[in-house]
C-alpha cells in the first residue's frame, strides 16, 4: 500500500510538471522566431546576392567600355594587341573580383560589314569565339559574357541555369576611328 501511495504521488508530481510545462509560454517567442527566421534570412541573402549580380554587371559594362576604347582608337591594333592582352586588360579593370575573372569571362570581338548584321549572331562558346578588332572605319561588335555563381537556393532556380551560374552579358557596337589609311579585311564571319 505504501508503494502504491508513493507511486501515486510521483505520478501526480509528473502530471503537475506536465501541466506547468503546457501552461508556460516563456519560449513562445523563440519558437515563432524560428518559424520566421529561415524565410527572412533567405530573403536577406537573396537581396544581397542580387546586389552582387548587379555590381558584377555594372563592373563588366564599365570594364568593357574602358578597354574597348583601345580598339576604337586603334591603340590595340597598332601595338600588336591580341585576345589575351585584351582579356587581361578587361580583367584588370575588374580586379576587385580576384583571380576568377580570367576563367569566368568570355570575350567575343568581331568586325562586321554593316550595323544590320549585329543582330542574330549566336552566343559564342569556347568553340566559336572570335577576336577581330578590325581596322580603321570598321564596325566592331564587342561582347562580354561573365559566369557568376548563384548561391542562394531559390535564386538558383530562378536566375541560374542547370550549371548554377548566371551569365552576365554586355555588348557594345561602334565604328573604329580613322587612325590610318590601311584597310583591314574581316577575319570572322
Amino acid at each position: 500500500m505504501a508503494d502504491r501511495a508513493r507511486h501515486h504521488r510521483q505520478l501526480l508530481a509528473r502530471l503537475g510538471l506536465l501541466r506547468r510545462f503546457a501552461r508556460a509560454d516563456d519560449g513562445a517567442t523563440a519558437i515563432e522566431f524560428a518559424f520566421v527566421a529561415i524565410p527572412f534570412l533567405i530573403l536577406v541573402f537573396a537581396i544581397i546576392e542580387l546586389g552582387l549580380i548587379f555590381l558584377v554587371s555594372m563592373g563588366l559594362e564599365n570594364a568593357l567600355m574602358v578597354v574597348d576604347r583601345t580598339i576604337r582608337t586603334g591603340e590595340l591594333q597598332t601595338n600588336g594587341g591580341d585576345a589575351a592582352s585584351f582579356k587581361q586588360a578587361v580583367c584588370g579593370e575588374m580586379s576587385w573580383l580576384g583571380g576568377s575573372c580570367s576563367s569566368a569571362l568570355t570575350l567575343d570581338v568581331r568586325a562586321l560589314p554593316s550595323f544590320a548584321q549585329t543582330s542574330g549572331l549566336p552566343t559564342p562558346n569556347s568553340a566559336n569565339v572570335c577576336f577581330d578588332p578590325g581596322g580603321p572605319g570598321s564596325i566592331v561588335l564587342v561582347r562580354g559574357y561573365y559566369k557568376w555563381p548563384v548561391i542562394t537556393p531559390l535564386l538558383q532556380e530562378a536566375l541560374a541555369g542547370s550549371s548554377g551560374n548566371r551569365q552576365i552579358t554586355f555588348a557594345a557596337v561602334f565604328t573604329n576611328e580613322p587612325y590610318s589609311e590601311t584597310p583591314v579585311p574581316i577575319k570572322c564571319q
